[in-house]
């Protein structure tokens, strides 16, 4: 090969196997990827409390057909969801059918869009916890990883004084990781290294 590096230096992180393929192209190309569009940023949160409860790969495996049915995230439509838009949605066995976690999609859209016209960008907002940046962590392996750390419990706090639901501190952790506030990545991973690179 020509390359003095160790198998381990040159392995993507732990937990997304090389046999799953849309968990290892969602770790190669996704995860850990500093976003900044407020619209994604929000759809993202949505996805995170929907997998409340339930492992992150089923709603990768779900996602496609759960942002057809919300109207591809975009707040103006789902904050207009009335009784008759929630029971259609719940016919879907496609999306993950809990109402609560509808009804909390909808509210939160309508929370979106209220500091929006208060001139919030809900960007700009998140990312001044982490002064604008990643916050690039040295994780040698994934049992390093924390499930919530004293920021994502502070951003959860905030959440929810702004109205937010299904944004508990771990949910939250979750989503700092997987829009790049957090990097998360083993350092033996390549992506650790790029973004990093890319974004620094």
């Amino acid at each position: 090969m020509g390359m003095n590096l160790s198998p381990d230096e040159t392995l993507a992180c732990r937990w997304a196997p090389a046999d799953d393929v849309l968990y290892r192209a969602y770790h190669d190309e996704e995860w850990g990827v500093p976003e900044y569009d407020p619209r994604a940023l929000w759809e993202k949160l949505q996805l995170d409390g929907m997998q409340a409860g339930l492992s992150w790969i089923t709603i990768l495996r779900k996602r496609d057909t759960i942002r057809e049915e919300f109207d591809l995230f975009e707040p103006e439509s789902i904050a207009r969801w009335d009784a008759t838009r929630i029971e259609k949605a719940l016919q879907n066995p496609g999306i993950i059918r809990s109402p609560k976690k509808i009804q909390a999609t909808i509210g939160n859209a309508q929370v979106y869009l209220d500091m929006m016209d208060a001139g919030e960008n809900f960007s700009d907002w998140l990312w001044a916890f982490t002064g604008g940046k990643p916050i690039v962590n040295q994780l040698t392996d994934i049992s390093q990883v924390q499930a919530r750390t004293p920021l994502s419990e502070d951003m959860s706090k905030a959440l929810k004084k702004k109205g937010f639901k299904f944004c508990g501190p771990v949910i939250v952790y979750a989503f700092m990781q997987a829009v790049g506030m957090v990097n998360d990545h083993e350092t033996r991973c390549p992506r650790h290294r790029e973004i990093q690179e890319l974004y620094s």
